[in-house]
């Protein structure tokens, strides 16, 4: 198997870390606006944060509260 060159990593690496920052983004600004979620905001906030991908995902799956 070759090795990839540093401009093919980019190419996987930065797309996949743009749609990462915004889907964070976007949770935090829904995490903020949201009257109520499944337990504080904060801890939402810190979970976005930290989580990445992962964490956005956990917040729109579980956190949110449905009217």
């Amino acid at each position: 198997m070759d090795q990839l060159t540093n401009s093919q990593l980019m190419t996987i690496i930065l797309p996949l870390a743009i749609v990462q920052f915004i889907l964070m983004i976007i949770a935090i600004v829904v995490c903020a606006r949201a009257e109520q979620t499944r337990g504080p905001k904060w801890m939402w906030i810190l979970i976005i944060i930290f989580g990445n991908l992962l964490g956005s995902i956990i917040f729109f799956l579980v956190g949110r509260k449905q009217a």
